[in-house]
C-alpha cells in the first residue's frame, strides 16, 4: 500500500496515512507502509493532508466499550462476590483487588422507595464487606429526572471521593434512577466507571442493558444525556417481588414490544404464560415446570433480543433502529400527561396504535392484530388514551422527521415477532387508523371509567 493513498470515506481526496507506535514511553506517528515496528502497535491512525493553504489532520480513533450484563440471585447476601467484583472478567484483576490492602470504597445512589425496603440490606452487606460506603437516597421519579438531581450526585461524590478506575458508582433503583446516575457518572472527571442494579421488570429488560443515560430538559424526554454503558448490570430478579403489580405489567410492555418486532416464540410465551408471571412477579413458585421456566426463559429472552439490536449501535449512528418500536409517539403522550402514566403504559399505547397502522398497510391480519390486543389486554396493559389525539400523533411525527435525517424511520410490525422500517405513511391510512383505533377502544375506556 502506497503511503498516499484515497480516502473514500470524505475525509479527503488524496492523504497520507500513519500508525501510532509507542516506544519508551511516548507515541510516534509511522508511514503505515513502513515495514518495522518497534513497539505497542495503536488501532488509531492519522491522515495528514497538503495544501497550498497549510496542513490539516484527521484522527481516527476506534473506541471499544466492554460490559457485562449477570442474572444472579442473591446479590445483598453478603458472601455474593458480585456486586464487588462482577465487573471485573480479568482473573488476575479480581485477585489483585480481593487481596488488595486497601480499604475499597463504593458510593451507593439508590431510589427512594427501593432504599425503604431493601436499604439495609445494602448497609449490612458492604459492613459485612469492610466496605466504606455512601448511600445517597433520592426520589427518583420521571418528574424529577432533571440536572438537578445530577449535580447533587456529583457534589456528593465529590465530597465522599472515589477513585475514579477502581471505585464504579452503583445505581440501585429503576430506569429514572440508572440514568441519572449513568449521566453523573459519565461527567464526573470525564468518566467514571458505574453499575447500574435495576429493581424494576422494565429496567431489569430495557435500561440496564443499553448505553443510553440522560435526564428530561425543556419537558422533552431524554433531551440531555451520554451514550457511556455501565461497566457492568446486575440482574437479581428477587427485586421484583416487591414491586406493585402495576409496575409488573408496565415492564412487560417492553418485554411485549421485543416479542413483536423479533421473537415469535417470546410472543407466544406472553400470550400463555403472561397472566401467570404478572401474577407471580416473576418469581420462582411452586408448581409445574412450564410455569417455572417461563418467568427465565422469557426474560433471557427479552435481554438477549434487545442486546442484539443494542451492541452494534450503541452509539445510534444508524438512526433505522426496531427497537423504536412504541417510542415514536409515546414521548410526546408520557411528557404531556406526567405522572398519569408509566413510560411502559404510554409505550404500549403507541404501539397499540401502529398495530392499527400495520393493519391498515396490510401488514397485519386481522387476527394477528386482535391476538396482539388481547395479549395487551391480558398483561393489563392500556391500549388506547383520550389524551392521544390525532393532533398529538401528527405531532410526533412531525418530530421524529425533525431529528432523524429528515426521514419517518417508524418501526412497523410485519406479523408477528417480524418488523421493517417504513419512511413513509399516506395522511388518509393514518387517520383511518386512528379512526378505527379510537372507534374499537373509546367505548372500552368509557365503561372502565363507569365500572371504577
Amino acid at each position: 500500500m502506497s503511503h498516499t493513498e484515497e480516502i473514500s470515506d470524505g475525509i479527503s481526496d488524496h492523504v497520507t496515512k500513519f500508525r501510532l507506535v509507542q516506544s519508551d514511553c511516548t507515541w510516534r506517528s509511522q508511514i503505515a507502509d513502513c515495514v518495522d515496528v518497534e513497539g505497542q502497535l495503536s488501532d488509531a491512525k492519522l491522515y495528514e493532508t497538503s495544501t497550498e493553504h497549510g496542513v490539516s489532520w484527521t484522527v481516527v480513533s476506534p473506541i471499544v466499550f466492554t460490559y457485562r450484563v449477570i442474572q444472579c440471585e442473591g446479590l445483598l447476601d453478603a458472601s455474593n462476590n458480585t456486586l464487588l467484583f462482577g465487573h471485573i472478567s480479568n482473573p488476575t484483576e479480581f485477585d489483585i483487588h480481593n487481596n488488595n490492602d486497601k480499604i475499597m470504597k463504593r458510593f451507593i445512589v439508590i431510589d427512594e422507595t427501593v432504599n425503604n425496603l431493601y436499604g439495609s440490606q445494602v448497609a449490612a452487606y458492604f459492613e459485612a464487606r469492610k466496605v466504606m460506603y455512601k448511600i445517597l437516597p433520592l426520589p427518583t421519579t420521571e418528574e424529577n429526572k432533571s440536572m438537578i438531581f445530577v449535580t447533587r450526585i456529583l457534589e456528593e461524590v465529590h465530597k465522599f471521593g472515589i477513585d475514579r478506575r477502581t471505585e464504579p458508582i452503583i445505581a440501585i433503583g429503576g430506569g429514572v434512577c440508572l440514568d441519572i446516575v449513568g449521566l453523573a457518572a459519565s461527567l464526573y472527571r470525564r468518566r467514571t466507571p458505574y453499575i447500574r442494579v435495576p429493581t424494576t421488570l422494565l429496567a431489569y429488560i430495557d435500561a440496564s442493558v443499553g448505553a443510553k443515560n440522560g435526564v428530561n430538559f425543556a419537558n422533552c424526554k431524554n433531551k440531555l444525556g451520554s451514550y457511556i454503558p455501565p461497566v457492568a448490570t446486575f440482574l437479581d430478579k428477587t427485586f421484583l417481588w416487591t414491586l406493585p403489580r402495576r409496575h409488573i405489567s408496565n415492564g412487560m410492555a417492553e418485554m411485549l414490544k421485543m416479542a413483536l418486532i423479533k421473537h415469535k416464540g417470546l410472543f407466544e410465551l406472553l400470550e400463555k404464560e403472561g397472566r401467570y408471571l404478572l401474577d407471580t412477579s416473576f418469581q420462582t413458585t411452586e408448581g409445574t415446570k412450564a410455569h417455572t421456566d417461563a418467568a427465565s426463559v422469557s426474560t433471557r429472552l427479552a435481554i438477549e433480543t434487545m442486546l442484539e439490536e443494542l451492541a452494534p449501535n450503541l452509539w445510534e449512528d444508524d438512526l433505522d433502529r426496531l427497537v423504536d418500536f412504541g417510542h415514536i409517539i409515546s414521548p410526546e403522550l408520557e411528557m404531556k400527561i406526567l405522572p398519569a402514566l408509566l413510560h411502559g403504559e404510554a409505550v404500549n399505547i403507541d404501539m397499540a396504535f401502529m398495530v392499527y397502522v400495520a393493519h391498515e398497510m396490510g401488514f397485519l391480519t386481522e387476527e394477528e392484530k386482535r391476538r396482539i390486543i388481547v395479549c395487551m389486554w391480558s398483561l393489563e396493559l392500556p391500549v388506547w388514551h383520550s389524551d392521544c389525539t390525532l393532533e398529538l400523533v401528527q405531532k410526533s411525527l412531525s418530530e421524529r422527521l425533525k431529528h432523524s435525517g429528515g426521514l419517518l424511520r417508524m418501526p412497523l410490525p410485519m406479523g408477528l415477532g417480524k418488523a421493517r422500517i417504513y419512511n413513509g405513511i399516506e395522511e388518509i391510512i393514518l387517520c383511518r387508523a386512528f379512526k378505527k383505533w379510537c372507534e374499537e377502544h373509546r367505548a372500552e375506556r368509557l365503561d372502565n371509567i363507569k365500572e371504577t
